[in-house]
């Protein structure tokens, strides 16, 4: 059983992960080439109840973690950890303030190669920062979820139902007019190989970290 200690460090891990993540996915907003898969469909909801004055992205990508969330507890509870709560509550605000911190760079108005580069540059960050989120063990994003439960109970490759779970999202989140492009499938191939590539990496860094501060 966990001590205190050791759940404290590893929500500490997951808080690093998912800013990390964020970071990435608030590149892809602002590359504007396509937002990445879980978020053309927040973008598709965002703009269907744009008429809701106090609605940001961040709100409604908190409202669809819930849903996901609350899904799950209904299903298989052994997957909602105080982590997969605190990705739900702080995912959404994350986004909404590295949007304002980074506007003023302007992305959406480079050249196409510069705004290929930054999104190319927040796949590989979004990846590295998920699996970090994975590998604290404390829980995990709600979207991230999706993918994990079911490569749990069908035993097939988490970078392969990424892909296919993306997908879904970007299918459900375009036809509710999210914004769609090159970026969305960069993003639905690339995120979730580059993935496999860091979990073990990350696996390793945690265990280490845990194993030296917790004795």
């Amino acid at each position: 059983m966990r001590s205190t200690r050791e759940w404290l460090i590893r929500v500490i891990i997951l808080m690093v992960g998912l800013t990390i993540a964020h970071l990435g996915v608030t590149l892809f907003l602002l590359a504007e080439l396509g937002s990445d898969p879980f978020n053309v469909l927040i973008q598709g909801l965002y703009r269907t109840f744009s008429g809701i004055s106090f609605l940001t992205h961040g709100r409604v990508h908190m409202v669809i973690s819930l849903l996901i969330i609350l899904i799950l507890l209904i299903f298989d509870r052994s997957y909602i950890k105080i982590g997969t709560v605190l990705c739900m509550i702080c995912g959404g605000p994350i986004i909404d303030f590295f949007t304002i911190c980074l506007t003023p760079l302007a992305i959406r108005s480079w050249p196409f190669p510069g705004r290929l580069a930054i999104l190319a540059l927040g796949c590989v960050i979004l990846a590295y920062g998920m699996t970090i989120v994975i590998k604290s063990d404390a829980g995990t994003g709600p979207n991230d979820l999706v993918a994990i439960v079911i490569s749990d109970k069908t035993h097939k490759p988490f970078s392969i139902l990424r892909i296919v779970v993306d997908l879904c999202f970007v299918l459900a989140g375009w036809l509710l007019g999210g914004i769609f492009g090159i970026g969305t499938i960069v993003c639905a191939g690339l995120v979730g190989p580059v993935a496999g590539i860091f979990l073990p990496i990350n696996e390793r860094l945690i265990n280490g970290i845990i194993a030296r501060t917790v004795r």
